[in-house]
Order: C-alpha cells, then sequence, then structure tokens
C-alpha cells in the first residue's frame, strides 16, 4: 500500500512538472519562411542610394544585387537576414542605419477587379489582398474565397462576422481567387437557348 502510495505521488509530481514546462514554453507552430524564389526584398540605407531600392529573391536563395547577391534570405526567419545585411553592410558603411521588408508574392484572382501578381508585406490579409486588387466584382462572392497554399485548397467567407478567417495572413505563392455569383438566366438559359438556335438554323440549311 505504502509503494502504490509513494507511485500516485511520483505520477502527480512529474504530471505538475509537465504542465508547468508546457506553460513556460508554450507551442508555437512553425512559421513559414518568410522569402521564396520570386519575392522581393526592400531595403534603405541611409545616405547609401546604391545599397537601397527592392530586389526580387532570385532561384538560389539569394538577393540580385551585384553585391548582395552573396547573401542567402530564404529559410530563415527575418531577424537573421537584417543580421546578416548588417554584418555585410559593416564592410562599407560604419554603423550601418537600414530598414528591410520581405514582399511575398501573391496572384489575386478570380472576380476582382485587378487581377494579377502583387507583392505584399508578410502580414497582409487575405481580406486586404482582396480590397488590394480592387475589391470584388458585382457577380464577385467574398462568402466563396479560395486559397490556393502549398497545393492545398481551403474556401473562406470573408462575410462572416463572427470568425478571423478574414484576419488570416498571406503567404508567399498563395493563390486568392474570388468565386462568381452565379446567375440562372445568364449563365444557363441564355447558352442553352443559343445552343438550341444554332441547331435549328443547322437543321433549316440542311432541310432547304
Amino acid at each position: 500500500m505504502i509503494i502504490f502510495s509513494k507511485l500516485v505521488i511520483a505520477v502527480v509530481l512529474i504530471l505538475q512538472a509537465t504542465i508547468l514546462s508546457a506553460q513556460e514554453s508554450p507551442v508555437s507552430e512553425p512559421r513559414a519562411s518568410a522569402l521564396n524564389p520570386g519575392d522581393q526584398v526592400r531595403i534603405a540605407v541611409w545616405r547609401q542610394p546604391e545599397f537601397t531600392g527592392d530586389f526580387i529573391v532570385a532561384g538560389n536563395g539569394t538577393i540580385t544585387h551585384p553585391l548582395y547577391r552573396e547573401i542567402q534570405v530564404t529559410g530563415i526567419p527575418l531577424a537573421t537576414v537584417e543580421e546578416r545585411l548588417r554584418t555585410f553592410l559593416t564592410r562599407y558603411v560604419a554603423n550601418p542605419q537600414f530598414v528591410v521588408q520581405p514582399l511575398v508574392k501573391i496572384i489575386v484572382a478570380g472576380e476582382v477587379r485587378s487581377p494579377n501578381v502583387y507583392s505584399v508585406p508578410p502580414e497582409t490579409t487575405v481580406a486586404q489582398a482582396v480590397v488590394l486588387a480592387g475589391g470584388p466584382t458585382e457577380r464577385g462572392r467574398l462568402d466563396r474565397v479560395r486559397i490556393i497554399r502549398d497545393g492545398q485548397e481551403t474556401q473562406v467567407d470573408l462575410t462572416s462576422a463572427s470568425s478571423d478567417i478574414a484576419l488570416l495572413q498571406i503567404r508567399s505563392n498563395d493563390q486568392v481567387f474570388v468565386s462568381r455569383r452565379t446567375n440562372l438566366f445568364k449563365d444557363t438559359i441564355v447558352p442553352v437557348l443559343s445552343a438550341i438556335g444554332a441547331v435549328a438554323a443547322v437543321t433549316n440549311i440542311f432541310v432547304r
């Protein structure tokens, strides 16, 4: 009985230690790389225009710039990118003052007014991406917005006030499609009538 009691106490102590450890070190979802090939890096170096500009990330993960091309920027956190830039700039500038901002590439298409490829900050939300593309057209359905990410498609409702889905942040290479609102007369009846008219015209030719 004494052995059993000691065993119970040991189990309780282990569980308490596990809970405290989980509270002190909460597990967060792994953060995807902020930059991928095709994205851009916006670098502004104070009083150094030759190091300032928007630069595309090359296929090998470096910056397309005669000097910056030795810096690897994919697969690492933004803080690491900044540190590498600082180390690089100290070769040419004493105590460099600079700002670096990633611009990820996304596609916004479907029933939006300005479908296109956009370069936006990673903190941009799906709703903001749709607004950036001019907003939905008259036939656009914000309750059926499709997001294709890493080969997986998800449909979201941006009109739902009770959901945080509108605050979902985009990632590099996301594809956002606004679905079309169907019209029974235009989308079904008119094409059928046109097809019937075409068949009738062909039949009339053969009869003659």
